[in-house]
Parts: C-alpha cells; structure tokens; sequence
C-alpha cells in the first residue's frame, strides 16, 4: 500500500486509496476480500465495479483450455458464463503520476462500525465525525479521538458477509424494550486474549465476545454480498446461522484459482486452420473420396499437410456439427505433453516466441536410484492463473486435475454482470520430476502402505465427513510429500528461495489412463521476461538433491512426536500424518493444498515406523 504525496495530485483529483500488486488481487485480494489500508478498512468490490482506461487497450489474456474447463465450472455452478472471446482479463492498472478514477478497483468501505481509542466507545460511522480522512468520536467536550475498523464482522458458510449484530448480540439474554438508547464499548483485558474481550451497553447489559463462537448465538444470514453492491443481496435468501469472522484472520478469504499451462494442443491448431475462411469454403463438404483431390489445391494442401486424412474429417464433422469434442482434463493434457517432449540436445533453446519448452534429461544407466522414471527440464513455461470465486471459514478442496467440483453453496461469485474472469500469467521454467509407475504400483500393494492409507482415510473422512470430496490417496501423499522436500533441498542451491519454488502435482491411479506419477517444480514472475534458468540446471544434480531430500526427511526437530502422529487421532490435523513445521510444512504460496494432505513416513524411513511403508527405504 502506498499513498500519494501533495506534488502528485491534480486539482480535483483524488489518488487512489492504495495500491495492490496485480498477482496478489487474483488470490489473496479479490473481489470480496477485506483489505487494511492506510486510514480505513474496505472490501474490494466485484468485478463490476472494475474500472478499465478507456484509452487503452484491455488486457486480455488469452488460454483456450483453461477458458474451456472454467466456462463448464461456470455453467455447472451457475456462476455465469465465460465469452468465447476476452475470457480472462488481469486487473487494471493504475497510474501513480496520473491517478483517475477511471482506471482501478471500487471500494467499498467496510465494516462502517469503528472503537474510539479514547473511551472504547462502539459506534456505527453515522454517529461519528470525519476529519483528516478519519473517523473521530466526541469522547468528551472539545476532546476527539481518533477511531479504528471493529476487528469482527458476521458471515456465513456460504459467504455472505455483513456487519456483526452488535446490539442484538449484547442485548440478547434482556428482555426487548430494556435499552432504548444502545451506547455500547467494545473492552479489552490487558492481555489482549479473545477471551477477555466484552461487549457493554450503559444499560448494564455485558456478554463476551466468546459466547458469538457458540453455535446459533447469532441471528440468520440475510444473504448479504456488499461486494456486488446494492443488487448482491441473494434472491433466494439465505437459511445458515451467521458466525463471527475476525476479517483479518487467514480463513476470512480463501481464493479459489484454477491454472493451465499453455501447451501444444494440435486438436485446436487444427479447428482453428480449418475455420479459416479459404479453407473452409473448399473443405465444408469434404469426403473421405473427395479430400484427396482438394489437399491439391494450394490454398488447402499447404495448410493442411501436416494432418491425416482422418484428422482433418473429423476436424470438419466437429466444426460442422458444432461439437466441441471430447475435453481432456487439464493436467492429463500437459502430462502427456512432457512425456511426449524428444530427448535434449545441447545447445537448443527456446525460440522467442515459445511459450512451453521442454525437453528429456538424457540420463546414463544407474545415474537415477530405482523408483525414479525420468525427468524433464523445462526451459520455458507460460502458466495462466485465474480465479473462480472465493470461499469464508474453510477452502475448497480441488480435485486430482487442479478442477473444483464442489457445489455453488460453497463457491461465492465474482461479478453480477460480467462474462469473463480475473486472470494472472506467470512465465518461468521448472523441472518435471517424474517415479516409475511399475515402482509406485507395487509399493501401493505393500501391506505397511495399504494399513496407512486406512489411517489416512480415517483422517480424511473426519474432516469432510462420509459425503466429502474423494480421498486422494497414498499416492498423492507420497508425491506431495517428496515434492515439499526436494523444495527445501533445491531452494539451498538454485538460486531461489523455497517460497518462490511451486509445486504443480501430476496424480492418477494406476487403472487411470494414463497413470500418472509426476511433479512440476517451477518457478517464475508475472513479468514478460521470466526467469534466469536457475532452477531447470537443478534437474541435473537430481540425485544429489534427493540425498539432501533423504536426510532432511528422516528426523525432524519434533520427532518421535511427529512421526508416531495417526491423522484420526488428532483433533485439526486430520490430514496429515507425519508432518509438521519443523520437517514438511513450507511457505502457503509454494503449495497447492495450503500444507496438508502429507505424509513423511510414505517417502523416507521415519522413527518408529515401518521401514516397508518408505518409497525410499534406503538413501538414493
């Protein structure tokens, strides 16, 4: 956040608020979050009430199969539509010389209920005064105090989002009528414990602010989304009790964000060819006799000769017919990318214009321990990131593809009126770390891994319940897992932090087609240069990083209390096995599942444990 100084304004014009960078209003400040700035607190408006320079051109950006997956989320979400065209756009930017309020993110601010610090009076905004930017209240003759947000405001589930009920609250145990005039103060004991914190009226009534944390202590949500403004309030309304949210606690606002590697996809390539207007006039009504003699014409043969007669007829029955053909999920797609990239030869880059370089690492025999497939280097990646709506108290689980099955209840909506998404692209370079599949099928059929996975399960089902989202099984603890270790070993001496190293997890059962056991360690800006090419040089020395992976796994600072942990054993840590700060857990912006579902135990030999239920049973 930064504010203007006097030199920088006009005449009649206001500088904005605050300043947020463009990645972080895709995640942890979208639409709907609530921000701290400089004298007030506010929450970002929806995308409705996003300003674009209409003298400049938008900033569209552009990935077809991330548009294609999110636009059947959307339908089947009822969350809106996605345009075939313009479907994502990143936020827009300000001008800190030229600031207007034609360009930039609507505010709105929020909670309007503020504390004196003078008297710790409790007061709605309309009983306040305005000076110097800041609310102040009249703590005595001649004496005002300056007077900061309330900390708690009252959402939902689902949700919504309002001010808390601050009078219904500390009136509720006394009879209506007692207090005519409510004149409440928010109090605080010296500790500055959430316990000792009271809500008083001068009428003498008082309660804890403790007892809003017991189940139905506060009135039904109306189904308030102040967010989308005046038309937000949901029609249908809303049957969930309201709950006390700290706004600035880490579960007031969980992003939900889906991401796609742009990649080759011919399929498209192709679609997009023959739509052209000279090819299609010809090829409209090809047939499997006819085809041959139009690939003679020119304006069609050249086109086209990279495709088979087959391709091209069913190119044209999907065009014709209006099909969009079978859509591969995301991740599926990109793995069988990497696996069908062509061994390295040295010396070959990237072209400019590349968005997706990748390459095999040619590997002598015996230079990788057993269990380890192969590894690709990606010199070069382009990720789109972008966000389909948000959730309050607890994030959404995604499924195995990085896709978001979970009903709409869950799901908060980003806009009213608007057909396209806030997106965010990210260029940079990794390294594809990939297990021999024949590897992690039979370790998968071990009886120390098959006991485990119950235990995991347990765990699982205590915190979704029998009807929650499908367990992902020891096969994505074991990926992610090694995956958060072979961060802290690579980050030592790539050149990145490990808060700037992301996992992207490649994981399907072995009756999947195809099964994958795969991990994408990559790393990169939102810039257009990318990065340095620290990171891919890593893939080289990948044994040596797995023994540092092997060393740092097999004793944490907490053990034998973190490795003998059960997951069903343990109230809030149902996901995790043997994990914690001081072996697994990394920075949340490295990881996809914000630190769990991991398991130690299932990748290197843990004290106490089983030495069988190890992928790696003895150092690389």
């Amino acid at each position: 956040m930064a504010a203007f100084t006097s030199k920088q304004k006009k005449k009649g014009q206001k500088p904005p608020e605050g300043k947020i960078r463009q990645s972080q209003v895709v995640t942890t400040f979208g639409p709907g979050a609530m921000v701290d700035l400089v004298e007030r607190a506010v929450l970002i408006g929806g995308l409705d009430f996003w300003r674009y320079d209409k003298n400049k051109e938008k900033p569209i950006i552009d990935e077809p199969r991330l548009r294609d997956a999110l636009a059947e989320k959307l339908k089947e979400l009822d969350l809106g539509e996605l345009r075939e065209s313009e479907a994502f756009r990143a936020p827009p930017v300000g001008d800190d010389k030229e600031p207007s309020y034609f360009s930039g993110i609507q505010v709105a601010e929020f909670p309007t209920w503020f504390v004196c610090q003078g008297c710790r009076s409790l007061n709605p905004a309309s009983n306040l005064e305005r000076k110097r930017e800041r609310w102040v209240h009249a703590c005595k003759r001649n004496v005002l105090s300056e007077c900061v947000p309330a900390r708690f405001v009252a959402s939902c589930e689902r949700g919504h989002l309002e001010e808390f009920p601050w009078r219904y609250f500390v009136h509720a145990n006394h009879k209506p009528g007692d207090c005519g005039a409510p004149d409440l103060y928010l109090l605080e004991g010296a500790s500055g414990d959430f316990s000792e914190i009271v809500v008083q009226c001068a009428c003498g009534a008082t309660r804890k602010l403790s007892d809003a944390l017991v189940d139905k202590s506060l009135p039904m949500c109306k189904g308030h989304r102040p967010w989308l403004g005046v038309e937000g309030v949901e029609e249908s309304g809303c049957d969930l009790p309201l709950k006390l949210l700290v706004r600035t606690a880490s579960y007031a606002y969980f992003a939900q964000t889906v991401s796609a590697l742009s990649i080759p996809d011919p399929t498209r390539e192709l679609l997009d060819t023959l739509r052209g207007k000279e090819v299609w006039n010809i090829v409209e009504h090809a047939t499997q006799e006819t085809l041959s003699t139009f690939r003679q014409l020119p304006q069609v043969g050249k086109p086209l000769q990279k495709y088979s007669d087959q391709q091209v007829l069913d190119g044209v029955k999907i065009i014709r017919h209006g099909e969009s053909g079978r859509r591969e999920h995301l991740r599926t797609a990109e793995y069988k990318q990497f696996m069908a990239q062509p061994e390295e030869v040295m010396g070959e880059l990237p072209k400019r214009e590349d968005e997706f370089f990748a390459r095999r690492l040619v590997l002598r025999e015996g230079e990788l321990p057993d269990g380890i497939g192969c590894i690709v280097l990606a010199k070069k990646l382009r990720e789109v990131r972008a966000q389909l709506g948000f959730s309050r108290f607890g994030s959404v689980s995604p499924n195995l593809q990085g896709e978001y099955e979970e009903s709409k209840k869950r799901i908060c909506r980003l806009g009213l009126n608007t057909d396209w998404l806030p997106a965010s692209e990210i260029y940079g370079e990794g390294v594809l770390f990939c297990l021999d599949e024949v590897s992690v099928a039979a370790w998968e059929k071990r009886d120390a891994v098959e006991e485990r996975t119950k235990e995991l399960l347990d765990g699982f089902i205590k915190e979704f319940g029998e009807q929650g989202p499908a367990f992902p099984g020891a096969r994505f603890y074991l990926l992610h897992s090694l995956a958060h270790l072979l961060i802290s070993a690579i980050s030592l001496e790539c050149g990145y932090a490990a808060s700037a190293i992301r996992e992207r997890i490649y994981c399907a059962p072995s009756n999947d087609d195809p099964p994958m056991a795969a991990f994408l360690l990559s790393t990169g800006t939102s810039g257009s240069e990318g990065t340095l090419g620290g990171l891919v040089e890593q893939g080289r020395a990948m044994r040596h990083h797995l023994q540092r992976a092997y060393d740092l796994g097999t004793l944490c600072s907490n053990d034998p209390v973190c490795a003998a942990h059960n997951p069903a054993d343990q109230a809030e840590r149902f996901l995790e096995g043997a994990a914690c700060h001081g072996c697994l857990f990394i920075a949340e912006s490295a990881c996809e599942r914000f630190n769990r579902y991991l398991d130690r135990a299932l990748v290197v030999p843990a004290i106490g444990r089983d030495r069988t239920l190890a992928f790696f049973g003895e150092r690389p």
